[in-house]
């Protein structure tokens, strides 16, 4: 064999080892059928992502709250309510064990929860003036003491305008602390304030989000007016972004700032042997029961669900039906502690009984529900039935 005859040959074999080193790309044919993981009930629907690759598309990761979605408005109760049965978007940075178990820790414990809280005694469930007071007491002593969600987030400086509602000069420096401490007594039942109030209230429900917002935001300044219902309602504009850049951050320290403002005029009401709750248990109340959403779904805060179950147990046993429905769901699907049917059962009884009635409830009134002590009012035959039918239809579907 001649020496080119050799060459060309080696050429040819180098480039049959080359061919079978690169591996050709593999596409998947179109009639390949796709697959996804989907948990469902009778009341809700989940969509499971599995976790991602090098090379896999982009996976769906939704805001937990779009500026475009509808407000169901703040009349009544001022704030969006959240459904006990509903579930936040799936998240893209979740592995597939997390996913599989949803989310739900069974941990009991959580740095949000101060530790040597009052004791409230009995079986956990406020059913008479001395036990909301022991509540309430207990709840002063949370939110005060809880510093994970009074730190405040970075501020910008907030320019003086010839706008002012008010005529309440804002400063771009912070003022000194002995001044800030005479400006910072809360407010509560004021009338010139609740009169601004109902006006911003006025302005959001006709679509002017923006003068309603800057209204709240100017009331409450801590610096100024410091009202308490009003960083409640500033707090919950920033967060779904009413009228302004959605700043989850910023409604955690307003929140927080409306719950610790509240609770100091409520030691005073509790010092003064008030058991119904002074003037502003209202505001107090509300703040907790938005600060247990954003522990839920990590909205301005890292998620923690037993955290926001100790927040809806407190709103509930200060009377707020939302809560008891919230709290109740908590103990069903083992949210942040154990599950438990039976003080599930309790809260629902306890939320009906205040007039918050749920269909498909009847399993409430089973007679292993009943406290060991009490005997409580079963619902009318016309509830029951109106309850049972849904539940049938429950039954059926699932069978």
């Amino acid at each position: 064999m001649q020496f080119k005859d050799m060459l060309k040959k080696k050429e040819k074999e180098k480039a049959k080892e080359e061919e079978g080193a690169t591996s050709p790309t593999t596409t998947l044919s179109p009639d390949v059928p796709q697959f996804s993981f989907v948990r469902t009930t009778t009341t809700t629907r989940e969509d499971i992502e599995p976790p991602s690759f090098p090379g896999d598309p982009k996976p769906y990761s939704a805001p937990l709250l779009s500026p475009d979605q509808p407000s169901r408005g703040i009349a009544g109760r001022f704030r969006r309510h959240s459904n006990a049965a509903s579930t936040a978007p799936p998240s893209a940075n979740n592995r597939l064990s997390q996913r599989i178990n949803f989310g739900r820790s069974r941990s009991s414990s959580s740095a949000n929860i101060p530790e040597n809280l009052p004791e409230v005694g009995g079986d956990g469930v406020a059913r008479n003036e001395e036990d909301e007071a022991k509540w309430e007491r207990r709840a002063t002593v949370m939110v005060t003491a809880n510093m994970a969600i009074k730190s405040p987030p970075a501020t910008p400086s907030i320019e003086v305008t010839s706008e002012d509602p008010f005529d309440s000069p804002r400063r771009q420096q912070p003022q000194p602390q002995e001044q800030q401490r005479r400006n910072r007594s809360p407010s509560v039942n004021n009338a010139p304030d609740d009169t601004n109030i109902q006006e911003a209230i006025r302005l959001h429900e006709n679509g002017d989000l923006e003068a309603s917002t800057k209204m709240f935001g100017d009331l409450a300044d801590p610096n100024t007016h410091n009202n308490a219902l009003s960083q409640v309602l500033y707090g919950l504009a920033l967060r779904h972004g009413w009228g302004c850049e959605p700043n989850q951050e910023q409604a955690v320290h307003y929140l927080s700032m409306a719950a610790s403002n509240s609770a100091e005029i409520e030691k005073l009401a509790l010092g003064a042997g008030m058991k119904k709750g002074g003037a502003a248990k209202g505001e107090l109340v509300l703040a907790i029961f938005e600060l247990a959403n954003c522990f839920r779904q990590g909205w301005g805060i890292k998620k923690d669900p037993a955290a926001a179950k100790q927040y809806y147990e407190t709103a509930a046993n200060l009377g707020d039906t939302d809560a008891m429905n919230e709290v109740a769901w908590c103990y069903l699907e083992g949210f942040g502690t154990k599950k438990d049917k039976f003080k599930a059962a309790q809260f629902l009884r306890l939320a009906e009984s205040k007039g918050s009635k749920t269909l498909g409830n009847t399993w409430i009134w089973k007679d292993k529900y009943n406290p060991p002590s009490t005997s409580p009012t079963s619902p009318s035959s016309t509830e029951k039935s109106s309850f049972a039918g849904l539940g049938s239809m429950r039954r059926k579907k699932r069978n």
